[in-house]
């Protein structure tokens, strides 16, 4: 039992699962009204949001099992070793996924399960099969990619509006270079599984590093939205600014180097950017 809840976990891709899930909280922290903070309510999302986060990667792993044996980064994953059998993934994909959107219906309302469902959906039925066709697949996956704040605040609200639209563009904005970066670094590895990620048919050329340095530059003014529109206060908009430029600056050395050490640089800016970002959000609405 131990040894198959172990091969679960790995499905599910429960350390990448968390990150999503902080995400959709500090989404939360950011919609609630003070004084109302409820922590059944945040743990009843974090759970909901990780069994919806693992279901998408579960169901990733069972259409791109073939891909998965191709790639060096992948070869360890349990379909691929067989260490689960694909009844047994999906499986643990529908019942995780279904009990997901229910938490979320039951605990927040409809309109919260609704947006996880359709979360699930988009990467799963939509992002994942694209991804071996075209380099839109990564604006497809932006969409379910960008929902986690919008979710935690439309259930810290109850409602849609302006400022979980907000959150949800600065999430989407920051995944192209974000997942581009990526690309660039595991380009040889994704050729393998027949994957076309960068925006350029070139792959690692000059058009792909000019794209990164120019959607990086979207990044600062689309982070400063909040701000600008007086959901957070200037604190926050500095944060947002400086993060920007941190990013910026290995995008500004990739397309001049095309080196894969820029890439990786720039991976890792991402990884603090969002982080850091949405809790200065957070702290300047307390």
């Amino acid at each position: 039992m131990a040894f198959w809840l172990r091969e679960v976990m790995a499905l599910f891709k429960l350390r990448l699962a968390s990150l999503v899930v902080v995400s959709a909280a500090l989404g939360y922290l950011m919609g609630v009204a003070p004084g109302a903070f409820n922590l059944a309510d945040l743990l009843m999302l974090v759970l909901g949001g990780t069994l919806l986060t693992g279901a998408s990667n579960a169901l990733n792993q069972v259409f791109e099992v073939q891909e998965d044996s191709l790639m060096l980064r992948t070869a360890e994953r349990p379909l691929v070793k067989r260490s689960l059998g694909m009844s047994e993934a999906i499986g643990a994909a529908f019942v995780a996924g279904s009990a997901g959107i229910l938490m979320l219906w039951l605990a927040f309302g409809p309109l919260t399960g609704i947006l996880g469902f359709i979360s699930l959906f988009m990467y799963a039925a939509l992002y994942t099969p694209l991804k071996k066709r075209s380099p839109w697949a990564v604006f497809v996956g932006a969409f379910p990619g960008a929902f986690p704040p919008m979710l935690g605040y439309v259930a810290a609200t109850g409602h849609f509006g302006l400022g979980p639209g907000l959150l949800f563009a600065m999430q989407f904005m920051w995944q192209f270079p974000h997942f581009w970066a990526i690309a660039w670094v595991l380009d040889e590895d994704y050729a393998r599984g027949g994957f076309r990620l960068l925006p350029s048919s070139g792959g690692t050329d000059g058009r792909s590093a000019f794209l990164i340095l120019l959607y990086t530059l979207f990044v600062i003014p689309v982070g400063l939205l909040p701000w600008t529109f007086g959901f957070v206060g200037p604190l926050a908009g500095t944060v947002s600014v400086v993060m920007g430029l941190v990013m910026l600056w290995p995008a500004f050395r990739l397309f001049r180097s095309h080196e894969r050490t820029d890439a990786r640089r720039l991976m890792f800016a991402s990884f603090l950017y969002l982080p850091i970002v949405q809790v200065a959000y957070v702290l300047d609405r307390l």
